[in-house]
């Protein structure tokens, strides 16, 4: 009635104050216009009604004449029980006059009573000044990709359809085609619109096209009432637009961190089964029987050490990286700490790793003593070979010598040769004591040391020894026979006897000159080979002496030579007594003047082989002596860097890059190294007084600093990671930083190995711990307030494992959770329920409407069946699925 009134008074002063018109704008005219026009007031009330009718459907009902069947109070009341979702006071049910003003009056005193005027209710509810604006807003960006659209208003702006199609096809494009829409014919693009609003979005047709069309300026209010209906039937799909959003970060996290389990897996699994084929060949000590074989297996080391070692070091420091990486992305998603399989953690590679290089620690000294033992073998062997060959030269058939009974029908003189001669054989089978005794000496040694032919040697041995005890045994024998007989002869020339006792002696010098002369010798060092060259030197000093002896007893033959032509004897001129004759002596004197400048020549290629391996033990220790240090200075530097961490994490993940490339850059230097020791090696040179370093420091040294700055990248690199993900500003990470560091107590671990006595540090890093004292006060100067239930809640999350330490990843991981924000079950399950419109299951068609293909198939894929109340066929239960995102799963 009240807007009725306001009507007529408009049309009163229209037609009383013509002057007023002067002073309207064109939309006061518009205003002025539509009250008066009797199709504008039709149009209000068609919108209201169809307003009234979108919410009471809702409750199952709806009106068709606004005066009548608002006019008993009750439909009145449940829209505003619909619109407001309260409950109203009871209505009356009476049919009286006096129960419909009731119902009416509780209607307008719950309007009253929520600061709304009566006059102009429905307009004032849709029409506010921030609520408009709001709508407005919300239409000019939904349509603002579409081309012909300028949403500006509730009016002009809407008369060609093409807004109200664009807000349809942005959310459901589905449902129309706007390619094929026509400017030119706004009454069809509204009548479009409007038909599949009320048949696919639930919005009932509130406006004629031909009254937005054919109207200069439609109704405001109308086209506001009926956009709003939109705007309501889009609001959830958004809604779950970000539910799919929130859940689709979710699906590629877990994602990303199952793809790096199983490269974790892959990786770990691969190291492991080379670490166990790698053992059983370290561990083998099975000597080889040739110098070429255990060679061989030296060049196997080598290769082993250079090519396929390096590799796999690197292989488990990245494993190692991974790991930590692929932990923290899990506690930075708020997701469970990945437990490899079992076998595969990083404490059982490290056990293997640590296996393998006791396994490895000793095998390279085992070859080399293996080799030097060989050769030792093979030296004693063949002077064993040339002893025992000179033996059973000098052996040969003298046991058939002193078997014979010549003694019998020998003359007195020949008797007594015989017993000379016999006499100066005693004193030869004495002088070949010593050669025995060695021989057997050189057999038992060479069994000590396993030779592989010892056997033949034990045989051979064996054999000298019974033939010399027999000769011994023979030579008793004769002598006792020719001691009988001497009664009987009496003439002996005592010239031969005197030239078998000289000569006999000068034999057994000369052939011990020979052996001396051709035996051979194995010297490491200048030293002993000038120590051999003096005593050749002492020896050559001899050799005078020894031409007058040999003359001496030539001559005592020439005498003998000289009596028998003298006096005309008929005897042989060979002495009886003596089995050397003087062609034996010269011959033997001829080889030994040969054999001295042989040997001279030996000793000076020895010796110049000794100076050629004193330059290579030089060549070594001038690089070593220069590597050692570097690598020392460069784990100083890395380690001091890790202490004195300032400014942004990216500058000093700089500064780190900087240092690795650096390190990189320097193999060339270690590659050179160790060709030189290569050569050393191959040299048989086996120690090197010209430095500590041996290539094995060198090689623990590298390989330990390529690890420590490969660890201290990937340190920086998980605070940038953590940083990043948990929203830590640069100035947070220093103070952490600095906070840690203060109380941090400085400590080194140290990397010792000896040699000669000498004592080498190579400093690993800072201890990065802090104890529970220490963190207590690191926590008190950032203002924690710390009772003993706190501070044993707090050490509960950065030391679950009572460790007694807290390290800096963990000081981080709590510092952050202070402050940061993360996705939890909840959230996700809360997101799910939206997508499934509060079902407590989840259909498959729902989930691929709402996610994209590859994450709406992979939580079909792991979803279980729901089994809960209102369960119907496919049903598929998200809260178990969400809970095992967060908890324990095999995920």
């Amino acid at each position: 009635a009240e807007r009725a009134g306001e009507t007529e008074g408009v049309r009163e002063r229209e037609g009383g104050s013509p002057a007023i018109h002067e002073y309207m704008t064109q939309e006061e005219e518009w205003d002025r216009d539509l009250l008066l026009d009797p199709a504008w007031e039709k149009q209000q009330r068609k919108t209201f009604t169809a307003w009234c009718n979108s919410h009471l459907r809702k409750a199952g009902t709806q009106i068709e004449n606004i005066e009548e069947d608002f006019r008993n109070g009750l439909k009145l009341m449940l829209l505003l029980e619909v619109i407001s979702g309260e409950r109203l006071p009871k209505p009356d049910r009476g049919k009286m006059r006096f129960h419909k003003i009731a119902n009416v009056n509780k209607a307008l005193d719950y309007i009253a009573s929520k600061g709304v005027k009566l006059v102009l209710m429905v307009e004032t509810l849709v029409q506010t000044t921030s609520a408009k604006e709001g709508l407005l807003l919300w239409c000019q960006r939904k349509t603002a990709p579409y081309r012909n659209v300028n949403i500006q208003n509730f009016h002009l702006s809407w008369k060609d359809g093409l807004g109200l199609c664009a807000l349809i096809h942005r959310h459901r494009p589905d449902l129309i085609d706007y390619s094929k829409l026509n400017k030119d014919d706004p009454i069809g693009n509204i009548n479009l619109a409007m038909e599949i609003a009320e048949k696919h979005l639930d919005i009932p047709k509130m406006l004629d096209a031909e009254d937005i069309v054919n109207t200069p300026k439609p109704d405001e209010r109308a086209i506001m009432t009926y956009v709003s209906c939109f705007y309501h039937a889009f609001a959830g799909a958004e809604q779950a637009e970000t539910a799919a959003n929130r859940i689709c970060k979710v699906l590629a996290v877990n994602q990303e961190n199952e793809r790096l389990m199983e490269e974790y897996e892959r990786l770990a699994s691969e190291l492991l089964e080379w670490i166990r084929r790698t053992i059983p060949w370290l561990e083998n000590r099975t000597p080889e029987k040739t110098m070429q074989a255990m060679q061989k297996k030296l060049e196997d080391f080598r290769d082993y050490r250079r090519k396929h070692k390096p590799p796999k070091v690197q292989e488990k420091c990245q494993l190692e990286i991974n790991f930590n990486t692929l932990q923290t992305k899990l506690r930075i998603s708020n997701r469970p700490a990945f437990m490899p399989s079992e076998g595969k953690m990083v404490s059982d590679i490290a056990g293997a790793w640590q296996r393998l290089e006791q396994a490895e620690k000793g095998y390279e000294e085992w070859l080399l003593n293996e080799i030097r033992r060989l050769e030792r073998l093979e030296h004693l062997a063949e002077k064993f070979r040339q002893k025992a060959s000179t033996h059973e030269q000098w052996a040969y058939g003298k046991e058939q010598i002193l078997l014979q009974k010549d003694y019998e029908s020998a003359s007195l003189t020949e008797v007594r040769a015989m017993l000379r001669k016999h006499e100066a054989f005693e004193s030869d089978l004495a002088a070949h004591q010593d050669r025995v005794e060695q021989i057997a000496a050189i057999a038992q040694e060479l069994n000590e040391l396993d030779y592989h032919d010892a056997a033949s040697v034990n045989d051979r041995c064996q054999k000298i020894c019974d033939q010399w005890d027999s000769l011994g045994t023979l030579t008793q024998k004769r002598r006792e026979a020719l001691e009988r007989t001497e009664k009987l002869l009496e003439t002996i020339d005592q010239l031969h006897l005197e030239f078998a006792k000289r000569a006999a002696p000068f034999n057994n010098w000369m052939e011990g000159a020979m052996e001396d002369l051709q035996d051979m010798f194995i010297v490491h060092s200048i030293e002993e080979i000038q120590s051999l060259i003096s005593a050749h030197d002492q020896f050559k000093a001899t050799l005078p002496e020894a031409d007058g002896e040999r003359q001496a007893i030539l001559s005592i033959q020439n005498e003998v030579e000289k009596v028998i032509q003298s006096y005309s004897m008929r005897i042989s001129a060979s002495n009886p007594y003596s089995t050397v004759t003087v062609e034996e002596i010269r011959t033997k004197w001829e080889k030994v003047k040969q054999l001295v400048p042989q040997r001279d020549q030996s000793l000076q290629e020895e010796l110049a082989r000794q100076h050629a391996n004193e330059r290579l033990r030089r060549q070594f220790a001038a690089q070593a002596n220069v590597i050692g240090p570097w690598i020392q200075t460069k784990m100083e530097e890395i380690a001091r860097s890790s202490i004195e961490m300032t400014g942004p994490l990216e500058d000093q993940m700089n500064q780190l890059k900087q240092y690795e490339q650096n390190i990189i850059n320097y193999k060339h230097n270690i590659d050179k190294l160790e060709g030189d020791h290569q050569l050393i090696q191959e040299a048989l040179v086996f120690d090197n007084k010209h430095t500590n370093y041996t290539m094995e420091h060198i090689r623990v040294g590298w390989e330990l600093l390529l690890t420590t700055i490969a660890r201290t990248i990937n340190e920086v690199e998980t605070q940038i990671l953590t940083r990043d993900a948990k929203g830590i500003t640069q100035e947070q990470m220093n103070d952490f930083r600095a906070s840690f560091n203060h109380f941090d107590r400085v400590q080194y671990s140290y990397l010792f190995s000896s040699k000669k006595d000498a004592l080498h540090m190579f400093p690993l890093r800072k201890n990065g711990l802090m104890d529970h004292d220490d963190f207590r006060a690191c926590l008190i100067s950032m203002g924690y307030d710390l009772g003993e239930a706190e501070f044993a809640r707090i050490m509960s999350l950065v030391d679950p494992n009572g460790q007694g330490t807290v390290t800096f990843q963990s000081f981080i991981d709590f510092m952050t959770r202070e402050t940061a924000d993360t996705d939890t079950a909840e959230q996700v399950i809360a997101s799910f329920r939206i997508l499934a419109s509060d079902k407590p299951y989840i259909l498959a068609d729902e989930l691929r409407r709402e996610l994209p293909p590859e994450q709406a198939q992979y939580c079909i894929k792991r979803m279980p069946q729901y089994t809960g109340p209102g369960s119907v066929p496919g049903a598929l239960d998200y809260t178990s699925f969400s809970s095992a995102l967060y908890g324990e799963s095999d995920l």
